[in-house]
């Protein structure tokens, strides 16, 4: 079974906050990418363990967030590079998982919430609304990979399986704060969701490669478990943004007749002001 792991940041135990945490400048980014590469790394081995043949680790943090010093060795590993959506991935991979992901904007009892950026209030592909979880969920349902697994805050576990239903989830915290900020700008939306209660990383990590060996050992007995929305083109995307210091708030409208991937490509075409 060869599976691609695409990694994210701000969703592993112990990242604290965004600016300290996940940014190169922060004073603890080294010690947020060994934080987020230990749990990477036991996914790597629950995988693996439950049957797996190949993993490939996808870098999907925008600063970077992958210590290659510590990674598991038996995995091959990329960086998300320029080539846009599935960012490596495609349809010789039997399955997609995450680690280290946030939920989506907008999102109640989330931790560092956002979508790309703070910018966004929400995204949507024919009415669903996702979150970058959801935007590569999304790009393995068009190839016909399933979603196996997802570890990270305990929201966007329940993102995923609401959007991917059968995928084995891991929630290594819980953000505490509420949302409906749809009015603040993005500076002080960034700076609005950053309490939660966090595993102790190695509690965090051993959770993740137990939920990893289930994973695999589900996909390869009974690999129609897993499943996906029933979406039919023509694919329509919508998005919200906020105000973005002198840049007013604005939405967008796509619309592709039959690939979603296309579609997630696209640039952003601005929406007529509403009268």
């Amino acid at each position: 079974m060869k599976i691609l792991m695409m990694t994210d940041m701000e969703g592993a135990a112990g990242i604290l906050n965004h600016d300290d945490w996940v940014m190169p400048d922060g004073r603890f980014y080294d010690e947020g990418r060994r934080l987020l590469t230990k749990e990477v790394n036991a996914a790597v081995e629950g995988l693996f363990e439950g049957g797996a043949t190949e993993v490939v680790v996808v870098d999907g943090h925008g600063a970077g967030g992958i210590d290659t010093g510590i990674l598991a060795g038996r995995v091959k590993a990329q960086r998300i590079g320029a080539g846009g959506w599935p960012c490596g991935l495609d349809s010789t991979f039997d399955g997609f998982c995450c680690v280290g992901q946030h939920a989506k904007a907008g999102t109640d009892c989330s931790h560092i919430t956002h979508t790309q950026w703070f910018n966004y209030i929400d995204l949507a592909v024919n009415d669903i609304s996702i979150g970058e979880y959801g935007q590569m969920a999304l790009c393995a349902l068009e190839l016909g990979v399933p979603s196996i697994l997802a570890c990270g805050e305990e929201a966007l576990c329940r993102e995923a399986g609401q959007l991917a239903p059968g995928v084995v989830t891991v929630a290594v915290k819980k953000g505490i704060l509420q949302d409906g900020l749809d009015d603040l700008d993005t500076d002080r939306y960034r700076a609005a969701k950053l309490a939660a209660m966090h595993l102790p990383p190695e509690q965090a990590c051993e959770l993740i490669r137990k939920g990893a060996a289930r994973a695999a050992r589900k996909l390869e007995s009974t690999p129609n478990s897993f499943g996906y929305p029933d979406l039919e083109p023509p694919y329509v995307r919508t998005a919200r943004f906020r105000q973005d210091g002198d840049k007013a708030a604005w939405a967008a409208h796509d619309e592709h007749p039959g690939s979603i991937i296309a579609l997630m490509n696209m640039p952003f075409t601005p929406s007529p002001p509403v009268e």
